[in-house]
């Protein structure tokens, strides 16, 4: 009879917290009843998994499913859609309640638009060639400066070299990622930072003969980049988003989603 009553009693709360997320987004989404998510187009490993997002497989995949999940929405009840990564950082009106492709937050962002509590803090890994590794390069900040570095002009990475790694000569910037990543095949440059995630699958997939020398732990800079979901300023939708990170936070489930789908990277050393 007790087992049957706290049976009944979980099935209740459980009822409960679901109609609490769903009563704090009602009225709130782009179309209601729908959680309508974006992401890029395409949509790159690991954060999604086949450029199918709808699969619920890659990292931001699985969060963005986990958060729609604690505001109510099942996955039935999602959509997605594509959007440009500069796009979708413009002010204004927007096609989309959340936008997931790893938007760093900033000051100047939040500017434009909203972000919600981070949901990744990111270490900066060095992507470069096995030919500078083989030159002499090391995991040291010594040994970084002398490189040639670039970046693209609008990222969190220019900082950072600027202000952490501060190289003898200036890096030359891109207009974006893909022009940075022919830059070091080209050897016009020796080295880029990017998310240690992101950096992995270019120094396998994009980068011929690429290499990762070193990572930067997130405590080694006093604003380690962290991701959060991209809205529309003024979005209502915060606060339930919110709410929705920091359950996955406090019960674990957003450092599971992590270790499953960016376990970390053994043999990258730490960059001292």
């Amino acid at each position: 009879m007790k087992l049957i009553a706290g049976t009944a009693l979980a099935v209740i709360l459980s009822s409960t917290h679901a109609f609490a997320a769903g009563e704090c987004a009602a009225g709130k989404t782009l179309t209601d009843g729908t959680l309508t998510i974006a992401t890029g187009n395409p949509a790159y490993y690991p954060w999604v998994m086949n450029d199918a997002p709808e699969s619920g497989e890659g990292f931001e995949a699985a969060v963005a499913y986990a958060i729609a999940e604690k505001m109510g929405f099942g996955a039935d009840s999602v959509t997605w859609v594509r959007t440009s990564f500069d796009e979708a950082i413009q002010p204004g009106a927007k096609n989309f309640d959340f936008n997931m492709q790893q938007y760093s937050i900033t000051p100047e962002r939040e500017e434009m638009v909203d972000f919600s509590l981070p949901y990744y803090t990111s270490a900066m890994a060095v992507l470069t060639t096995q030919s500078v590794v083989d030159a002499g390069a090391e995991a040291t900040l010594d040994s970084l400066k002398g490189l040639k570095w670039g970046a693209m002009a609008t990222t969190t990475a220019v900082p950072m070299l600027t202000e952490i790694i501060q190289p003898t000569s200036d890096p030359l910037l891109y207009n974006d990622n893909a022009d940075v990543n022919a830059a070091i095949i080209a050897g016009q440059i020796d080295a880029a930072l990017y998310d240690l995630p992101t950096a992995l699958y270019l120094s396998a997939v994009v980068v011929e003969n690429g290499a990762l020398l070193g990572q930067f732990s997130p405590d080694q800079s006093e604003s380690p980049d962290q991701f959060g979901l991209l809205m529309e300023d003024g979005n209502p939708l915060k606060e339930c988003i919110d709410a929705a990170i920091s359950e996955l936070v406090e019960s674990g489930e957003l450092a599971a989603i992590e270790t499953q789908w960016l376990s970390e990277a053994t043999g990258v050393p730490v960059i001292q």
